[in-house]
């Protein structure tokens, strides 16, 4: 992947702020309270509340058509991170995760990016790419030949069978073709791009690879294989950015040793990968939430990072000429606001009006942000305090409770763990062992 500099060259664009996501206390507030303002600043009904309330919102009858074999329910913990400004409008961000330190590092750093004037996004086109695979062809050369020379015959095929989406604006809009070499000989690939609008696009580009197969295979006299979406959605991108001033961050010291972890991360695979998984904790976070498919964003972003021959890093930081944090993260976001578990789910859905995002361009730019955030707070840790400190602390908490810890004892034996740099469970028992006994005396 070409390096990619720091310039900041799109149009700012400008909302009217109604309303605020810096919910100055929130984390103090019991769920019940926290609740409320969420219901509050995205006009959740009673019923919407009452779901998010109870401890599992999703039927056994809406599982059962969702998976094959459903048994039953997981939960995963959903929270909201605040303070995050993007493109001038305040947003809440619904994230379901089990890691305890997720949204509370995004809500930091979102914090700290909102006094630099918030983060900046834009992105292309909702463009999707499904691939034909052509084997068995005796002149490959002339196959091609002939497959571009019915471009036209063929996106009229495309779009024909999806009229909706055309009506929409989007649809097949182009098509091309490469050759490959592989073990079993070569190829020919063709590339049909298709504009999904508020779709992730899956069923629609997928059926219109499969209609034009037989097409094709008439045209070159080969044998069709495959006939799928690609993850690697590089037609699909989604950028954001941002300035974060030395004082919000705790000096230049900071600021410095930011640029230095990133320009690790871009040299080295090894870190580059921990340093691309930080982001994707605040991106997948909020892709479970909404009901999206996380295993496509994430096999997006991996391969993303490796386009050029060589993995790296999908964000990078640098220490501007002011001494100040410069960041921008760039990768592929095929997510959607229609189709599947966005439109089945009910906690799904009432996640999305958290959100509050109108188009899928706007939540993929969204998503982007928070992975910026999420890459942001975990850096800071690492260059000044180190990971565990802000890590442990929250995951206290889970061994407390595993140790039996209950009410007010939670925070108590978390608190004493934290301080001895003893967070285990067995030590969480002692610690118990000892408020019982001094509470029974």
């Amino acid at each position: 992947m070409t390096p990619r500099k720091l310039e900041h060259t799109m149009p700012i664009k400008e909302c009217p702020m109604a309303k605020t996501s810096v919910l100055s206390g929130f984390y103090k507030l019991p769920p019940k309270e926290r609740l409320a303002l969420v219901a509050e600043f995205s006009g959740l009904t009673s019923e919407e509340t009452l779901l998010l309330e109870q401890s599992s919102a999703l039927s056994p009858e809406v599982g059962d058509h969702m998976v094959e074999n459903f048994i039953g329910v997981f939960p995963e913990p959903l929270g909201v991170a605040v303070n995050f400004q993007i493109n001038g409008k305040d947003y809440l961000i619904p994230m379901a995760t089990e890691e305890p330190s997720v949204i509370a590092a995004a809500s930091y750093a979102a914090k700290m990016v909102r006094d630099g004037g918030g983060f900046q996004t834009n992105s292309t086109p909702p463009v999707m790419i499904g691939q034909i695979q052509v084997a068995k062809l005796n002149d490959v050369d002339s196959a091609q030949t002939k497959v571009l020379t019915a471009k036209d015959e063929l996106l009229k095929k495309a779009n024909e069978q999806d009229p909706i989406l055309n009506s929409y604006g989007g649809g097949a809009k182009d098509l091309a073709t490469k050759i490959i070499n592989t073990t079993m000989g070569s190829m020919l690939i063709v590339e049909l791009y298709v504009d999904c609008r508020d779709a992730m696009g899956a069923n629609a580009v997928n059926t219109m690879a499969e209609a034009i197969a037989p097409i094709i295979e008439d045209l070159t006299g080969g044998q069709v294989y495959l006939r799928i979406i690609s993850n690697l959605a590089t037609r699909r991108l989604v950028k954001a950015w941002c300035v974060v001033p030395k004082e919000a961050l705790g000096g230049e010291a900071v600021v410095e040793g930011i640029a230095y972890a990133s320009a690790f991360a871009e040299a080295d695979p090894y870190r580059g990968a921990t340093h691309n998984k930080g982001a994707l904790n605040g991106i997948i976070a909020v892709i479970l939430a909404t009901g999206n498919d996380h295993r496509a964003i994430e096999a997006g972003a991996h391969a993303y990072a490796a386009l050029n021959g060589k993995y790296t890093s999908l964000s990078r930081w640098i220490k501007n000429s002011n001494g100040d944090l410069e960041g921008v993260i760039e990768l592929p976001m095929a997510v959607g606001l229609i189709g599947g578990a966005v439109k089945t789910h009910p906690i799904a859905k009432i996640a999305m009006k958290i959100l509050g995002v109108k188009s899928a361009n706007e939540f993929a730019e969204v998503l982007a942000a928070v992975g910026l955030a999420q890459n942001l707070g975990a850096l800071r840790a690492l260059a000044s305090e180190g990971i565990q400190r802000g890590h442990m602390s929250l995951h206290a908490r889970n061994i407390a409770v595993t140790a039996g810890a209950q009410g007010n004892q939670i925070d108590v034996v978390a608190e004493q763990m934290v301080r001895d740099r003893r967070i285990r469970v067995d030590y969480a028992k002692e610690i118990l062992e000892g408020l019982n006994k001094k509470a029974s005396s």
